[in-house]
């Protein structure tokens, strides 16, 4: 769990994004990679919220194309009601500013 944290507030602290196949592979993760990847990612949501902070899964990109994440990071968003818009992009750009400022680093 600890490195993809790790790699998630990398992405975030860079503004730059990554789908779930690729992080998949970088983790090297066991098959089923993306089953075992969204449980991971899943729990990641849950202590993200019980701590207050952004969703480090909004840096995940769903392979639709259209640079948000899948629909589990929607639903997950919306069972730990932290979901404060009915607009999915607007949301996805909320958390991914909140992370941005967390996760960079002040020289």
């Amino acid at each position: 769990m600890e490195k993809l944290k790790a790699r998630l507030a990398q992405l975030a602290s860079q503004c730059q994004t990554i789908t779930y196949g690729d992080l998949a592979r970088e983790l090297a993760l066991p098959t089923p990679a993306i089953q075992t990847l969204s449980a991971m990612l899943e729990a990641l949501m849950e202590q993200d919220a019980a701590a207050g902070r952004p969703f480090l899964a909004a840096v995940l990109e769903g392979r639709l194309g259209d640079g948000l994440p899948s629909l589990g990071f929607f639903e997950k968003a919306a069972e730990l009601d932290a979901v404060a818009t009915s607009e999915p992009a607007a949301f996805v750009a909320e958390q991914r500013a909140l992370l941005q400022q967390l996760y960079t680093k002040v020289d």
